[in-house]
């Protein structure tokens, strides 16, 4: 008689492929960082990490280029998220009429999303340059001629790249919006339209309040992408001019691969893993259950 496979094990069969790719790549280098946060290595790296306990810590603490990147990166928490957790509301409740060629325009407010960041960061420095296209439109309309230095500015350069990376994912987080919005029975809008609430007014009483765990899930989404940013400035100010526009985790790569301080940059990447992981939390406690069930 052959013995049968037992079956609580079956689940666990399936998930051990993932869980070996996954503990191999992501894991255990994340326990290697973890350690090396602790140690000194990078500049031979053929030598073995030399324990040095809280030193990278302190000189973390004392980092005023750490200091300038972080409040870098809550600034542009700041400026993106609101945008992203609102504009694209708006766009999906444009896009959610029906309307004749409707569906054109949500492909057009969604190809940014498939656009790789690489050229998308290109094609925007070329805008943005002194004689680029935003510049010769200024030029037009003024009678003189503009230079405005969008990426060698320090006071514009941060600005500059957020605006990219909220024209990257309106169409991203229009998607949800228009999920949500789908979802919303009819009956609602037209009970509403017979006590008087109707146009944008209606909106107002029934969509807002019914798409608050979307809005919530987009904000903490948003904001997480936003402390994760890297693309956009490598390639379109690579931090400059004078570090004005660099971000934790360009910090973090330009300490690694640059400078070759792995353990510094394993301290770093530690402190923006909790600064991730708090945002997540904060999803995760302040969203009620049936929220999550509506949103999974």
């Amino acid at each position: 008689m052959k013995r049968q496979f037992p079956r609580w094990l079956i689940p666990y069969a399936f998930l051990a492929p993932a869980s070996v790719v996954l503990g191999l790549t992501v894991f255990w280098p994340a326990l290697q960082a973890f350690y090396l946060s602790f140690t000194e290595y990078g500049y031979d790296i053929t030598q073995p990490p030399l324990w040095v306990g809280w030193a990278n810590f302190l000189r973390l603490w004392q980092d005023e280029t750490f200091w300038k990147t972080l409040g870098n990166t809550l600034v542009y928490l700041v400026g993106v998220v609101p945008v992203l957790a609102i504009a694209p509301l708006i766009l999906a409740i444009l896009v959610n009429q029906n309307l004749k060629g409707m569906n054109w325009f949500r492909v057009a407010y969604y190809t940014p999303v498939v656009i790789s960041m690489v050229v998308a960061g290109i094609a925007w420095r070329w805008l943005y340059a002194e004689t680029g296209l935003f510049n010769q439109i200024l030029s037009s309309i003024t009678g003189q001629t503009i230079r405005i230095p969008w990426l060698t500015s320090p006071n514009l350069a941060l600005i500059s790249v957020m605006a990219v990376t909220v024209w990257k994912g309106l169409g991203y987080y229009m998607v949800i919006y228009l999920a949500g919005l789908q979802g919303i029975p009819e009956d609602l809008y037209e009970a509403a339209a017979i006590d008087g609430s109707d146009h944008w007014r209606k909106h107002w009483d029934i969509t807002l309040p019914l798409m608050g765990p979307y809005m919530f899930l987009v904000a903490v989404i948003s904001a997480i992408s936003a402390t994760k940013v890297f693309e956009e400035v490598y390639i379109m100010t690579q931090g400059g001019p004078r570090s004005s526009s660099k971000t934790v985790v360009y910090y973090v790569y330009e300490q690694a691969f640059v400078d070759l301080e792995m353990s510094y940059a394993c301290t770093i990447g530690l402190v923006l893993f909790i600064i991730i992981l708090t945002l997540s939390l904060i999803r995760l406690r302040f969203a009620p259950d049936q929220e999550l069930n509506k949103l999974s």
